[in-house]
């Protein structure tokens, strides 16, 4: 399994990191840069690591002509994509004031009335 520990590291994973910032960023402030950068980001990734059967990663970003590391990974379709989607959706798709993402992007409802166990 590839991942990168090393800024130097040239490789793509398909980590939802970035997307996921940016969609945070877009419902916080309705800065369009965010959507614009989700865009690219977006027409990155179908140029690049679209197979024949899914999508790859890539062992050099750098690199004019890609080199797929043959794998999709499972965080692409269930996180990298869904903050994509939401990325472009409505506000009240999935609204922050009601959800809360966990760490692999599920979403929780937040509860207004707790018990209270005193």
């Amino acid at each position: 399994e590839a991942r990168g520990t090393v800024s130097s590291q040239r490789y793509y994973i398909q980590r939802p990191e970035v997307i996921e910032s940016y969609f945070y960023l877009w419902r916080l402030t309705k800065n369009q840069k965010y959507r614009e950068w989700g865009w690219e980001a977006a027409q990155a990734i179908e140029k690049n690591c679209r197979v024949e059967n899914g999508y790859s990663g890539i062992k050099d970003v750098n690199s004019d002509t890609p080199v797929h590391d043959d794998v999709q990974q499972s965080f692409f379709l269930a996180e990298t994509l869904k903050y994509l989607y939401l990325l472009f959706s409505d506000d009240d798709v999935i609204s922050l004031d009601k959800w809360v993402f966990n760490t692999e992007a599920h979403p929780l409802p937040i509860l207004d009335d707790l018990p209270n166990k005193s």
